[in-house]
Order: structure tokens, then sequence, then C-alpha cells
């Protein structure tokens, strides 16, 4: 650990709450109807789009209808891109003539791309054509993040709006989400990586030869315009197979900062849109001060473990950190910190390789994601996931004092909490029921590059992250087989699913309810006390339901590595 890479960790922080106020005051405006900067050239093409769906934008929906409508949404949405996989080798665009894709295999990416999980079974340079690539994977990146905010919205209107029967209208906050908010931001965003060296072309893969006269084809593409939306909307699925880590995806130093701050600006700004909605900003930095200090120590945790280095290697004398599975032009620092920012942000790209991080270092993206990422989180998904954890903490508080949960002017009770604690405690059921599953299954285990605590924790991380919808890979786990295709598709599905339609409900549960003033007994929910308490039950009930789990791998893998270098 040095100054230089603190360094690096505070400007990050720095540049990202120095955006969370503009950002937020402007999707405030955004998703309130009201005029911005952009509206004289897009009010024109936002009523030509409504009257093209047949949506009156003034009429609003009941949480149910509003559920529903983003429910077939994401019906249209997967029929479309699994037809564009199946299809494939028919379809134009495919220079590199490109076979279509399995029936298992296509199941699970149109799953995990309609999810926003963007778990990736396959080599995109190897399987994918540049029309898949853009009309079906570049397509659900930016409605699957627009379909996180709007949602966060909803729930955010349910704290804010008194006895009303209403939380918005999905079509209008989709299109107004992703026309004057993610669309802007990535045209400008795509320019900036063009710039920094990342490859936009529908050219063919290029043939070149090497110094020893072997050819070799380089895969480019419109790369560019999908990874603007693959960051700003915390999608995570790369071009290439390498990801964030390959050069036409992430070039330069500064290529990687802007992509790591694009991963937190949304999702932070959504606290300020809170705070502003309710009508007090200080309860949207109350809950971005909760993220920050999750945050904040899972960086510690981590840059510190992969500074430290492996036991065994010291022992030999090879000393400077563990820099096995990480970029050269990205070193320890920048590494440890992208690895906790896309886990703690559902994001999933990746710089360098989780399954070559210590034992310890590689722990903190695994909690990040079983705590249900509510560090930021996906855009919009870890908004409506803090907020449930922060009405179970207001919940506990009320318990403690003897009074009536309140939180924002609204009365916290039994459907509330009912509604919080189905939506987390699926989360665990999913990822822990089916590794339990896959590890007992001969076909599966089979599957598994590492024997022991190791190869464990791959199976675990990576039900972890498709029920997570984040889409980060241990790797060392050969996952394109019916048995993990099919099974992660169905975990992508429950945790991405099961968990809004509770939030939903309890969107539409706190419109309806009366405002209550403030009085002397109201617990306050803007300073220290109640990020600590917040703080306390998201780690007491994430360490309740999956730290046998969690333990049984990194843990013990560390501890087998500590006996490995004492004897």
């Amino acid at each position: 650990m040095t100054i230089i890479g603190w360094i690096q960790i505070v400007l990050f922080c720095v540049v990202v709450v120095a955006l969370v106020k503009p950002l937020g005051w402007y999707m405030t405006r955004v998703f309130n109807g009201e005029r911005t900067l952009l509206s004289p050239v897009l009010r024109p093409v936002e009523a030509a789009l409504y009257w093209v769906g047949g949506v009156d934008e003034k009429r609003e929906q009941h949480w149910l209808v509003y559920t529903v409508a983003m429910l077939l949404f994401h019906v249209g949405g997967f029929l479309v891109l699994y037809a564009l996989l199946r299809l494939q080798a028919m379809l134009p665009l495919n220079p590199a003539e490109q076979s279509a894709v399995a029936e298992d295999l296509s199941f699970n990416t149109a799953v995990s791309f309609i999810t926003n999980t963007n778990w990736q079974n396959y080599g995109g340079e190897s399987t994918l054509s540049y029309l898949v690539q853009m009309l079906g994977l570049t397509h659900q990146n930016f409605l699957s993040a627009a379909t996180g905010i709007v949602l966060a919205v909803a729930l955010i209107r349910g704290f804010a709006r008194a006895s009303a029967r209403t939380v918005g209208n999905f079509w209008v906050d989709v299109t107004r989400c992703t026309l004057y908010i993610l669309l802007p931001i990535c045209v400008v965003y795509a320019l900036f990586l063009v710039w920094q060296g990342i490859p936009q072309t529908l050219g063919p893969y290029v043939e070149a030869t090497t110094l020893e006269g072997a050819k070799q084809t380089i895969a480019v593409g419109p790369v560019a315009s999908q990874i603007a939306i693959k960051m700003l909307g915390t999608n995570g699925g790369g071009f290439f197979n390498a990801n964030a880590a390959h050069p036409f995806e992430n070039p330069t130093a500064l290529s990687n900062f802007v992509e790591m701050i694009s991963i937190f600006a949304l999702g932070a700004a959504l606290t300020n849109v809170f705070g502003r909605m309710v009508g007090n900003e200080r309860q949207g930095w109350a809950i971005l001060a909760v993220m920050g200090v999750l945050f904040l120590v899972g960086v510690t945790v981590t840059y510190w473990a992969e500074a430290s280095g492996n036991d065994a290697f010291t022992a030999l004398g090879l000393t400077g950190g563990n820099m096995e599975g990480k970029e050269v032009r990205f070193g320890i620092v920048a590494s440890s910190l992208f690895a906790v920012v896309t886990t703690a942000a559902s994001c999933g790209a990746v710089n360098a390789m989780h399954d070559s991080f210590t034992a310890l270092g590689g722990m903190i993206p695994l909690i990040n994601i079983q705590l249900g990422e509510v560090i930021i989180g996906g855009v919009g998904a870890g908004m409506y996931g803090m907020l449930l954890f922060v009405v179970l903490a207001i919940f506990v508080a009320g318990l403690m004092v003897g009074r009536t949960p309140e939180y924002v002017g609204k009365k916290i009770e039994a459907k509330e909490v009912k509604m919080a604690m189905l939506a987390i405690l699926i989360l665990p059921l999913m990822y822990l029921g089916w590794t339990a599953v896959a590890v007992v299954i001969p076909s599966a285990v089979a599957s598994m590059a590492n024997p022991g605590p190791h190869g464990f924790t791959e199976v675990l991380y990576a039900y972890t992250s498709q029920t997570g919808n984040n889409g980060s890979a241990f790797a060392g786990l050969t996952g394109n087989t019916l048995f993990y295709n099919v099974t992660g598709a169905i975990a992508m599905l429950v945790g991405r699913f099961w968990m809004i339609i509770p939030a939903m409900a309890m969107a539409g549960s706190l419109a309806a309810k009366k405002s209550v003033p403030a009085s002397a007994g109201t617990f306050p929910t803007t300073g220290g006390l109640f990020v600590g308490l917040v703080v306390g039950v998201i780690v007491i009930v994430g360490g309740l339901t999956f730290f046998p789990a969690l333990a049984l791998g990194p843990i013990v893998e560390h501890l087998a590595m500590r006996a490995n270098t004492l004897f």
C-alpha cells in the first residue's frame, strides 16, 4: 500500500461525490417532467414516441399495472434477443461468419442481458456478430439500465407521495430515462473512448503479420458504443472475452479511471434524487454515507490483501504484492479499486482476473454481491435494494424505542417489512441453493477446474454473481454447459424480478399512506446514528443469510495458504 495508491482512491471518491448533486438535480427534473437544456431538441422526439406507441404521458399507473408493463417489456426483449442469437448466421453484419448460438447458451445470454446481469458463458469476439452485439446486446444494455433506474424512481415516489394510487407511468419513465439521460451521456462518452483508442468500426477483423511471420487475426468492431453503456448502465458485458482488461475496451489509465467513475455516477446520483423528491436532500446524503462506509471498508481490505501479496511467494523472496492476473498498465491499486467498484455497483466488468486475487482480496467482491449490491449497486437496483434495508433498519429502531417506525413521514408497518424481507431472503435461497446442487451433481462438478475451497468458491461466486445480476466471474469454471446455462438463467430471473415485485408492492403501499409529521419521538434519519444503524443491519442481515457459505470458501482457502507457508 502506497501514498500514490491512496491518492488514486481518494481522487476517485472525490469525483464521484462531486457528480452526485448536478446529476441528481438533472435526473430529478427529467423524471418530474420539467424542462431541461435538452428539451428543445428531444421533446419533439419524446412526443413522437408516445404518439407511435399510443402512450398517454399524463396518465399514471397503479403499482401493479406499472409492474406488469415492465414484465411484458422484458418478455418482448427476451424474444427479440433470443431470435437474434439463434438466427445470427442468416443475418447481415457478420464479417467473421459466426454461426448460430446454441439453444441453451442463447437462453442464458438472452436472460442475462434483459436482467442487466450480462453474464457471459462465451467469448464475444469468437461468438457474436456485429449485428447481435449492437441490435441485441447494446440495445438491451440501454433498456435494462433504464428499467432499473425507473423502478428506483417509482419506489422513491412511493416515499414522496401521500394518499396516492399511482407511482408513475412505466412507458413514460423508461422513455425519458433513455432519451434524456442514457443516450446523451453515452454519445459523448463513446467519442471519448474512441479518442482513447477503442475501435468503432463495421469493418472486418484485421489480418496482421507478427514479427515471427505468423498470421494473426485482430478482432475489432463497434466497440466504443457498447462500452459506453456497458459502464454507465452498470451492465458489464464485454465486447471481448477479456472484458475491461482488453486494450480495445480499456486502453489507458485515463480510460480506466473514467470507466470506474461512470460505473458509480448514476447510482450515486440517485441518492440525491431521493433526497430531492422527498423534500430533504440530507436524507439522500445519509444513504450515500451508508454506501460510502461499506465501500471504503471493502476497498481497504482488498487493496491491503493484494498489496501484501501471496505468503508463499513472499517466503521465496518474491515481493511487491500480488500481480498475478492483473494488467501491468493498471497495477495493484487500480485493479483492486476496479474489482470493488464493479461488484459494489452490480456492473460485472473486470480489468483483472478475480480468480487470481488473494483469498481475502477475492472475498470482498463476493461479499459486495451477497450484500445485495446495495453499495451504489446497479443503476436503480442499488437504490431500491438499499431502501429495503433502510426499511428494516427503521423497523429495528422502532422496536428499540417502542414506537411505530417512521421514515420520511411514512409509517413503516408489517406489509413493508414483509415485502423487504421477501426481497432480501430470495437472494441467498438462489445462490446457496444452486451451489449446493452443483457441488453434488457429477456433471456439474466436472466443470470445476480447481478442487477444494477455491473450486467451491468459483461455483458459489458464479451463482452469487448471476443471482445478484452482477455478471463478473471467478473463472476456473466451465459455465457453457446445459446445467449451468439453465440454472444460471433461473438464478438471474429470480434475482432480478423477485426483488423488483416486492419493492414495487412496497412503493404502492407507501404512496397510498398519509404523511405523518415529525414529532419529538421520531427517529432522526439524517445523522451518524442512522448511518451506523443501517450499516449494522446490512452487515448483520447479510451475515445471518450467507456467512456460513462465505466463510467456507475464501477464508478456508486463506487459512490453507497460511498453513502451507508455516509448515
